[in-house]
């Protein structure tokens, strides 16, 4: 069975790949500025499939790589 993802355990994930704490990565600032590359996006992009059953495309993610920015794709709310 899936979980549920949420805005903040979407924020989780990201501190998480990064190996940063939650509260360190801005919701709308670019993620590249923090570390996120193509390797570490592939891996939240299995994530979003294994762990919540999110279906994205890493193409969908890389084009605008920021949390808000994700949250809205996915139709995520705080």
């Amino acid at each position: 069975m899936s979980q549920t993802l949420t805005l903040e355990q979407l924020r989780e994930d990201v501190a998480d790949v990064l190996g940063e704490e939650p509260v360190d990565i801005p919701l709308d600032e670019h993620l590249g500025d923090h570390g996120l590359d193509s390797v570490r996006l592939m891996t939240l992009v299995g994530r979003r499939r294994e762990t919540y059953g999110v279906e994205v495309a890493f193409t969908d993610l890389a084009e605008w790589p920021a949390v808000a920015a994700w949250a809205a794709l996915l139709g995520l709310t705080a």
